[in-house]
C-alpha cells in the first residue's frame, strides 16, 4: 500500500508545511484540524490551498480521530495547545495535548498504522540554570516548568507504553525555536514576526534576549515526515536541532538579509534551555540536516515578500 498520511494539526505552522511537502512528493494526505482557518496554507503556497482531503474534527473526541485515521498508513501528530493556551485553560490543555494524543495512538492501534511521528517539545526540559551544560542531550532530566511541558512529558511516556503493550511504533521529536512563514503564534514566534516586519519595512522589537536553537519550519516538517518512515523499532524520542545562537545575532542576520535596520531585540532570556544536542537523531535515524541560519532567513524573507519585491 502506498503511503496515506493523517496529519493532525494540519492548519498549524508545522502542519501546513508537512501538508505542502507531502503533496509535493505526491503522497495522499488527510488534513485533520478543528479549525478551518487556512491562512498558513495560503501563505506558503503562493495564495493557494493544497488539494487534499480535509477533515474538521475534534482531537478530544476519540471517534473523530479513529474515523479520520481509517485507511491510513502513517500519522504525523502535531495538534496541540501551546504554552499560553494551556496556562489559560489547564483542563482543555490536558484534554487536547494528553487525551488527544491517547486518541491518536488508539486510532493507530485500531487501524494497524505503520508508524506515528509525534511532536513533543523542549518544554519537557527546565531552564538553562537547571543544567551544567548549555547544550542538552536527549536523555537529560526532564524538568518541565509549564503545564504544557508536563503534558508533553506525558505524551512521550504514553508512546513508550503503547509500544510495550500494543507494539504501536512511533518516533517523537522535540523542536526548539521554530521560525519562518506560518509561525505566527506561541512564546517563541517573535523572531518569525520580526522577519515579516523587516520585509514590510516596519520597525519591530523582540522583547527577549539570550540564546535559542533556531529551526526553519520547513526543515522541522521534513524531519517529522522522515520520522514517520524511518525504520526504528520502539518509541524513541529525539531532540531536533538547528542553529544555536543569540537572539541578537538572529536580528543582525535578519537586518543583513532584508536591508532593513529597524529590527531590535533585548530583554530577559526566555525560561528555556539554550540549545539541544541532536546527534542521536542524525546518527540513529539519519535525520535530514538543518538549513544554515542565513539561508533559512533568506528563504523566510522571500516567502514573506510581496510579489515583485527585491531583497538585497
Amino acid at each position: 500500500m502506498s503511503d496515506r498520511v493523517l496529519v493532525t494539526g494540519a492548519n498549524g505552522c508545522i502542519g501546513a508545511w508537512v501538508v505542502k511537502l507531502l503533496c509535493a512528493e505526491g503522497t495522499e494526505v488527510i488534513a485533520f484540524d478543528k479549525s478551518t482557518d487556512d491562512h498558513r496554507h495560503r501563505l506558503i503556497n503562493d495564495g493557494d490551498v493544497p488539494d487534499v482531503k480535509r477533515v474538521v474534527g475534534d482531537l478530544t473526541v476519540q471517534q473523530d480521530v479513529i474515523d479520520a485515521a481509517a485507511g491510513t498508513s502513517h500519522i504525523v501528530h502535531l495538534a496541540a495547545l501551546q504554552v499560553p493556551f494551556c496556562r489559560a485553560n489547564p483542563a482543555e490543555g490536558a484534554a487536547v495535548n494528553v487525551t488527544g494524543t491517547v486518541n491518536v495512538f488508539e486510532a493507530a492501534k485500531r487501524h494497524g498504522v505503520t508508524q506515528i511521528s509525534q511532536a513533543s517539545s523542549i518544554a519537557v526540559f527546565g531552564t538553562s540554570t537547571d543544567y551544567d551544560d548549555r547544550i542538552i542531550p536527549s536523555d537529560a532530566r526532564r524538568l518541565p516548568t509549564t503545564l504544557y511541558g508536563v503534558y508533553k512529558v506525558a505524551t512521550e511516556d504514553l508512546a513508550a507504553v503503547y509500544w510495550a503493550e500494543h507494539e504501536v511504533r512511533s518516533v517523537c521529536l522535540r523542536p526548539h525555536t521554530v521560525f519562518g512563514p506560518g509561525r505566527d503564534q506561541g512564546m517563541t514566534s517573535l523572531p518569525s514576526v520580526a522577519i515579516e516586519h523587516a520585509v514590510r519595512r516596519e520597525p519591530f522589537h523582540i522583547d527577549f534576549g539570550g540564546s535559542l536553537d533556531f529551526q526553519l519550519a520547513s526543515d522541522v516538517a521534513a524531519a517529522f515526515i522522515h520520522a514517520m518512515r524511518v525504520d526504528i523499532i520502539g518509541a524513541p524520542t529525539f531532540n531536533l536541532g538547528g542553529t544555536c545562537t543569540t537572539v541578537a545575532e538572529f536580528v543582525e542576520t535578519t537586518k543583513a538579509v532584508t536591508g532593513f535596520d529597524q529590527i531590535t531585540s533585548g530583554g530577559p532570556p526566555l525560561p528555556v534551555i539554550e540549545g539541544v544536542d541532536a546527534s542521536d537523531w542524525f546518527l540513529r535515524a539519519g535525520g535530514p540536516a538543518p538549513t544554515p541560519l542565513r539561508e533559512a532567513i533568506e528563504i523566510s524573507a522571500s516567502t514573506f515578500a510581496p510579489r515583485g519585491t527585491e531583497l538585497p
